[in-house]
């Protein structure tokens, strides 16, 4: 059990950029961003919200069953990705384990039902029941009556590649043959915009600016942070064995964590990521990498690390890097697997999707590795690398 690969058979996400594979790429090839301004509360911020024709999907999902009149979004834009995923990857029977994590989880919901407490001095009947981290994994089981086991977890915004790190784990012990794991990422709202830019790395892009970039990661002359945040749910199936038709085979995995100086930062050479992605190319050449997709949320230090984690681990060959958060803004837990679908995009149509603000020397002509990073508050990474 332990020597079978393990695929990835499909991959489904609601993101500002659509509900399908072939609309993601159609977007991804354009240069243009999807962040908008909006106002929350007293304040306008940029973000990187879903579309109107996804929120449209995303109701129809919600007034599929009474029951999901009461639940938060990242539970909802789970739900919906997960029944799209398991229906492209043709899993007809429910044999499967769940493992879907949030950064926030019901930030939305809780919001709402703390705003009530503070002027009623009550809690609503169902604010504890909605609002637990456990919400989506259990609520997607039971939304596609799943016989397997159902995790959730919460590890910063490097979460949903945890969740694949674990599933993976599972299939490889021989517990369960399919597994569906990703992450959901509501965090569009007043507190939690708030809450970044008290941390001074949120985007001050000014609006009157046309064309310009809101979020400018991976650019390493950038004066100020630029992170916008996004909202998104992304899952990937996967199973055991050699697998016709998969999307991508998953050739290493990589974990590791750092002591921290600060409760967001990490250290300035990324000591993390190096050890991740140490332990993901085992056994690899490092040349055989074409692409990197960072993590690279768009702040100063956090590109600036990541980057040179990279250089000392690829040493004088450094594959072609990426990100996308330039275009759909920072889901937290969700990021890493939108991160992932972008990866499988470019080993799919074998074309390099660069970032529009970025000079490149060369682009791979041929793509037939990517390396996929994610890190969260408290110095947790991962990697990932993914094969044709």
């Amino acid at each position: 059990m332990e020597n079978q690969p393990i695929y990835i058979t499909a991959l489904s996400s609601v993101s500002p950029l659509g509900t399908t594979l072939e609309g993601a790429w159609k977007n991804y090839k354009q240069s243009g961003h999807c962040l908008q301004e909006k106002t929350f509360g007293a304040h306008m911020a940029w973000v990187a919200p879903l579309t109107a024709s996804c929120m449209k999907e995303v109701k129809a999902v919600r007034d599929s069953d009474p029951k999901y009149q009461n639940l938060d979004e990242t539970v909802i834009y789970a739900l919906h990705a997960s029944r799209k995923a398991i229906a492209e990857a043709g899993w007809q029977d429910a044999d499967f384990g769940v493992n879907i994590g949030s950064s926030r989880g019901a930030t939305g919901l809780f919001e709402k039902y703390h705003a009530e407490f503070v002027e009623n001095g009550e809690a609503s009947t169902l604010s504890s029941p909605t609002t637990t981290l456990g919400n989506i994994s259990s609520w997607v089981a039971h939304d596609l009556q799943t016989q397997g086991p159902e995790i959730s977890h919460s590890i910063t915004c490097s979460t949903a590649l945890h969740s694949l790190l674990n599933g993976v784990a599972w299939l490889k012990s021989g517990m369960a043959n399919k597994f569906l794991v990703g992450g959901s990422e509501a965090p569009l709202t007043p507190f939690t915009i708030a809450q970044m830019k008290a941390l001074k790395v949120y985007s001050r892009f000014a609006s009157n600016d046309p064309g310009g970039y809101p979020c400018r990661a991976l650019d390493l002359d950038k004066k100020q942070n630029t992170m916008v945040l996004g909202e998104a749910a992304s899952m990937a199936c996967l199973e055991r064995g050699n697998v016709k038709d998969a999307l991508a085979r998953i050739e290493g995995l990589g974990y590791a964590t750092e002591i921290l100086k600060h409760n967001i930062s990490i250290s300035s050479d990324a000591v993390c990521f190096q050890r991740s992605m140490k332990m993901a190319l085992e056994g690899i050449d490092p040349k055989e990498v074409d692409v990197v997709v960072l993590h690279a949320p768009g702040t100063i230090k956090g590109d600036l690390s990541e980057v040179r984690a990279i250089k000392k681990v690829f040493g004088e060959v450094v594959p072609a890097l990426t990100t996308n958060k330039w275009k759909v803004g920072h889901s937290f837990g969700t990021s890493g697997m939108l991160s992932l679908e972008l990866a499988v995009l470019m080993l799919r149509h074998q074309e390099f999707v660069g970032v529009p603000f970025v000079t490149y020397d060369a682009v791979p002509k041929q793509i037939n590795k990517v390396l996929v990073n994610a890190v969260g508050f408290g110095g947790n990474a991962v990697s990932v690398l993914l094969s044709k």
